[in-house]
């Protein structure tokens, strides 16, 4: 039965995401907010379809600290539905994503128009100094969310990846509080999400971080925070 609504959630959510790059194709015309707009609601969608289709539901923990203005957010990395489970969230999310993934047809010119944040992870200190440029000229731009992944890639379940320095950098330089964000999402979205686990994809916005840590003592907090909170959700076995 989850191979047949596995399945079926694949076929659903490449159908609607086809659909909505032909029908939506000439707003990569428009302003930037119509854009991202309509990012949202096709992740919506995705997230309507992961819960009817796939029998995976989307739970969404600690919007007392859903952050709605100006912010930095750092969640845990399992899956590629973290960042469309996060875009459907958030108003204005802005993502660091890699350079390689701007190259994925759709998806690479919905994150250009929505003025993603694209890092050459091989760029070094180069790399560095555009992402954090940038970060501070998507603030400017409007009111952002900018989003990093702190471990840089995806990792297993209840494995603790290692937590990379360009976070701390994005932090420092912003001077903003940081949201991490707790999750499951990858013992229900399995293999690039072509196999499902039944249950919750639980979304955790946790205290913020304030704004002003030493680098050493911010990467220590930030850490042990998202491990703990991925580790508790997971261990709900919802």
């Amino acid at each position: 039965m989850n191979a047949v609504r596995s399945l079926a959630f694949n076929l659903a959510f490449y159908l609607w995401t086809l659909l909505a790059a032909i029908v939506c194709m000439p707003l990569l015309l428009a302003p930037y907010p119509v854009a991202q707009a309509t990012l949202n609601t096709w992740a919506k969608v995705v997230t309507w379809l992961l819960r009817v289709v796939g029998g995976v539901r989307v739970e969404v923990r600690g919007l007392e600290h859903l952050p709605k203005g100006k912010a930095l957010l750092a969640p845990k990395h399992q899956c590629m539905f973290d960042i469309f489970g996060t875009i459907a969230v958030l108003p204005a999310g802005c993502y660091v994503l890699r350079k390689e993934l701007m190259r994925i047809p759709v998806f690479g010119w919905w994150a250009a128009k929505c003025h993603m944040i694209v890092i050459d992870r091989e760029g070094g200190a180069k790399a560095l100094r555009s992402m954090l440029a940038d970060s501070a000229g998507r603030l400017e731009e409007a009111d952002r969310q900018i989003v990093i992944f702190p471990e840089g890639t995806r990792g297993k379940p209840g494995q603790a990846g290692t937590y990379q320095p360009g976070v701390a950098a994005i932090y420092n330089h912003l001077d903003l509080p940081c949201t991490p964000v707790a999750l499951n999402s990858g013992v229900h979205w399995q293999k690039g999400g072509m196999s499902l686990k039944p249950g919750a994809i639980v979304f955790e916005f946790l205290e913020p971080l304030p704004a002003g840590m030493k680098r050493a003592a911010f990467m220590q907090a930030l850490e042990e925070r998202l491990e703990a909170a991925s580790n508790a959700l997971i261990a709900e076995g919802i």
